[in-house]
């Protein structure tokens, strides 16, 4: 059929026919992009109406006949091929077109289906509310469990009380929390000074304790008051006292075993990299025997493995507190020895700055381990002495650029001021010989604990300058947590002198005795890298307590 191109009229109404195509065997669609199959019309519909009927104002024509009205899909449907409509509305009636069968009501009216449409929405809208209450509820455990965890961390361990004395304590807790002691030689003082069993705080505020009688006892703290965090031990103790030394000593440690350092490559005699310990030896191993013979230097072990050519060995190593057997098989060098590719040391040395001699002739020095310079872990000592030192120059420190003291140390039986008999985290400690006592001049000076040490001015004892001073410093901040044990006093040099001489803090001091208000409170331990003139501090009483 040819396409209509000019007006009619259809049914009485003007029509304007623009259809590119006409419908086969029909008339002419209206606003259609493809006309109508057999039949009838289709008015402003993008597909034509198939087999009969006509679709207005729809977007998809009828299918066999039938007509649709408005483009709802709500209303009556009417029995596919056979007739029925479809009408705009869901509440309008029906008039069928077409033959073979009449309209049947649909599902859902047109009202229905907005209350559907508002109980969706309704429905989701609970849904986002109740993901949301989720996510603050898990949000919420979150942050209880990580503050629970963290002030299990910062809250201390234990406090020292000085018999008969009120001491004022401040702990690291952000929330409301509850302090409770269960003996009544220890009490908690609320703020009109009465003696309680159990007190509430908020965050950081300060509280005071008394002990009235020397031993050790228990505090709980419970955060919110429900919520246990730890015991704290608390010590009640008689005044102590120490002699804070400041001068500087010669180290040397002997390690308990041989310490591997790590490992590394070979030339064979035939030319070819091995690596034999790669895999088999970790850095921060310690060697303690060699196919079933004891070690105790590294000369030793070099012997060893060089006498038994080819065949592989047996090393008995100790790796932090597991020991077991490893086998390696040694490689010929190209200088013709035996060899197995390990990295190794038995003994370090050191010049560092003794801190104290306390009533027993017993000392303490540095305020931290000594690590080994390549694994960064403290050795692990069989012995150890403390010798004589000079100090023979200085080199100012700068900003990214610590300062150093250098010496020399003498050894020898003459040389020897005391034994160390330890060496921990928080420094290294022995007793003292006769020499080491009778160079210390000075007497000594009550301890002072971490409730002493407050923001204000101090001084720093050192010989640096050749002779034992006590230099003026700022103590600025004090974290009286048990999270930064070397690291518990951060101060700043202000001492003119030695400024100008060093700098601030230089690598050699660590030890140095910090003394405030009469009291031996603490100890040098590092360096700020980008600012000398500060550096951080270590409470005595850590020391004391290794």
């Amino acid at each position: 059929m040819p396409g209509c191109r000019r007006n009619d009229r259809v049914d009485g109404n003007r029509q304007r026919w623009s259809s590119a195509e006409g419908g086969p065997a029909g008339r002419c669609n209206a606003g259609s992009s493809i006309g109508g199959l057999a039949g009838g019309y289709n008015t402003g519909s993008s597909v034509g109406s198939l087999a009969g009927g006509y679709n207005t104002g729809s977007r998809t024509g009828s299918l066999a006949g039938g007509y649709r009205t408005g483009g709802s899909v709500r209303g009556y449907h009417g029995d596919v091929g056979t007739g029925g409509c479809i009408l705009g509305k869901g509440d309008a009636g029906c008039t069928q077109t077409g033959t073979g069968g009449g309209g049947k009501p649909g599902a859902k009216k047109g009202g229905t289906e907005k209350n559907h449409a508002r109980a969706g929405r309704e429905q989701r809208a609970k849904k986002r509310k109740r993901r949301l209450w989720g996510a603050a509820a898990v949000f919420l455990l979150l942050g209880l469990g990580y503050t629970y965890h963290h002030l299990g961390q910062v809250v201390p361990d234990r406090l020292n009380l000085i018999a008969g004395e009120q001491e004022e304590l401040r702990l690291p807790l952000f929330f409301q929390s509850t302090l409770a002691v269960k003996d009544k030689e220890v009490s908690l003082l609320d703020p009109s000074d009465i003696p309680s069993d159990q007190i509430k705080i908020t965050g950081s505020q300060p509280f005071r304790m008394l002990g009235t009688k020397e031993g050790s006892y228990q505090m709980e703290v419970r955060l919110f008051g429900f919520l246990k965090v730890k015991d704290v031990q608390v010590d009640v103790v008689g005044e102590d006292y120490a002699i804070p030394c400041g001068i500087p000593i010669g180290i040397y440690l002997k390690s308990n075993g041989i310490l591997v350092i790590g490992t590394g490559t070979l030339t064979s005699a035939d030319g070819m990299s091995i690596e034999p310990a790669y895999g088999i030896l970790r850095s921060g191993d310690y060697i303690e025997a060699i196919n079933g013979k004891p070690l105790s230097r590294k000369e030793e072990l070099v012997e060893a493995v060089d006498q038994a050519g080819a065949d592989r060995v047996t090393l008995r190593i100790r790796r932090g507190q597991e020991e077991m057997d490893v086998s390696i098989d040694p490689v010929e060098d190209t200088d013709g020895r035996y060899k197995l590719g390990a990295w190794v040391r038995d003994d370090t040395q050191g010049i560092g700055t003794m801190t104290y001699l306390d009533m027993n002739g017993h000392f303490g020095a540095l305020g931290h381990g000594i690590s080994d310079s390549d694994t960064g872990e403290v050795v692990e000592i069989q012995e150890g002495a403390l010798y004589e030192t000079q100090i023979l120059g200085i080199e100012r420190g700068d900003a990214g650029t610590p300062g150093v003291m250098s010496g020399v140390i003498y050894y020898g039986p003459g040389s020897l001021l005391g034994q160390i008999e330890a060496n921990t985290e928080t420094g290294i400690f022995g007793t003292a010989g006769d020499s080491l006592r009778s160079r210390v001049a000075d007497g000594p000076i009550p301890i002072g604990y971490r409730q002493d040490v407050k923001v204000g001015p101090a001084f720093l004892r050192s010989s640096v300058s050749g002779e034992v001073k006590d230099h003026q410093i700022q103590i600025r901040k004090v974290d009286q947590s048990g999270t930064h044990r070397t690291k518990s006093i951060v101060f700043e040099v202000t001492d003119p002198e030695l400024l100008a001489l060093t700098g601030g803090v230089i690598q050699g001091m660590s030890g140095s005795p910090i003394i405030q208000d009469g009291k031996l409170v603490g100890a040098v331990t590092h360096v700020f890298v980008q600012d000398p003139t500060k550096g951080y501090g270590i409470f005595i009483e850590n020391m004391l307590q290794h």
